[in-house]
């Protein structure tokens, strides 16, 4: 499983969008990319691939960020997402 998380302007939660596949993920991820390279604002819809019914629609101006990283099953011991040192 793979984790797209958006940081917003002015949001202190970022939105989490899951992808079963690499694959998908990377893809999802260049959309989103895309977006915000164009500097044209425009409504995003990302939807659940789990349950189609769920759906956001967020405006690409107001990303901030994207990082993308595998979910991991482990609780301990697992890796934090974004960049850090590791001791």
């Amino acid at each position: 499983m793979y984790v797209l998380e958006l940081s917003l302007r002015l949001s202190p939660m970022p939105i989490a969008v899951q992808r079963k596949e690499l694959a998908g993920a990377q893809e999802l991820y260049g959309e989103l990319r895309h977006a915000l390279e164009s500097g044209h604002p425009k409504v995003l819809e990302l939807t659940c691939e789990k349950d189609e019914n769920k759906r956001i629609s967020l405006l690409s101006s107001e990303i901030v960020a994207i990082q993308i990283y595998e979910k991991t099953a482990g609780g301990s011991g697992a890796r934090r997402p974004g960049f850090s040192f590791e001791d």
